[in-house]
């Protein structure tokens, strides 16, 4: 809107003074303003909050990945385990658990495996392979949660040195003036602005993936507690 204004009243005044220069330069200086520069006025300490946006976003895409993948159980993988066992067939509910490449699967294969020993000892060696499937799956999780963290601490940082940049500018101008000033309130409205967007941003992928990890992880107990219970149904 300012834009438009300025070049309005540059168009219908046909005489070159230095309030149309001053008004022109202005038009130009907003036209070309664009985020690269806006980022730039931030200072270097936009490097470190522009490298914890990256990591955060890397970090969501790969573990989103590997939880898509975890989360794709068949939903009829224990019964079909069940109607083998019973059957007598133990080899081909061990190989129908290697077809599938889940962690539901592995740890069903593992009860599998341990057929013929007690059940308690069974119980254990599937909740062995349950907590090693949990740990892979959540591996690098919580580095979301220290840049949710740091980064906001880092626009902070920011802030601080926008203000010293400002009275330092101030002491040398020996006055207070927008040029004065301009600078380090960019730096510091701009770093500010930066680390709480990645520290959100952060933030809300992490719970939002933990909520993931939960789900699967509830899933999992859920289908070994039913794995259990079909172990003693001959005894019934």
């Amino acid at each position: 809107m300012i834009t438009i204004l300025l070049q309005a009243i540059v168009g219908a005044d046909s005489l070159s003074t230095p309030v149309t220069d001053a008004a022109t330069e202005t038009a130009k200086q907003v036209d070309t303003l664009n985020l690269w520069q806006l980022v730039q006025q931030g200072g270097v300490l936009m490097i470190p909050i522009g490298i914890l946006s990256l990591i955060t976003i890397f970090l969501f895409v790969e573990r989103f990945i590997v939880l898509q993948r975890a989360g794709k159980s068949p939903d009829n993988l224990l019964n079909n385990v069940r109607d083998q066992i019973q059957g007598g067939n133990i080899n081909s509910a061990l190989m129908l658990c290697k077809s599938n490449n889940t962690p539901d699967a592995r740890m069903l294969e593992k009860g599998i495996s341990r057929i013929g020993l007690k059940v308690e000892e069974i119980e254990k060696a599937m909740e062995g392979v349950g907590k090693k499937e949990l740990s892979r799956i959540e591996k690098n999780v919580g580095i979301l949660a220290v840049i949710a963290g740091i980064g906001p601490m880092f626009g902070f940082v920011g802030t601080i040195t926008g203000v010293i940049k400002i009275f330092y500018n101030i002491s040398l101008q020996d006055n207070i003036s927008i040029g004065a000033i301009s600078g380090g309130l960019y730096e510091k409205m701009i770093t500010s602005a930066a680390g709480l967007i990645v520290g959100i941003l952060s933030f809300v992928l992490f719970h939002y993936l933990n909520y993931q990890v939960d789900r699967i992880a509830k899933r999992m107990e859920a289908t070994g507690l039913d794995f259990i219970d079909m172990l003693h149904e001959p005894s019934k």
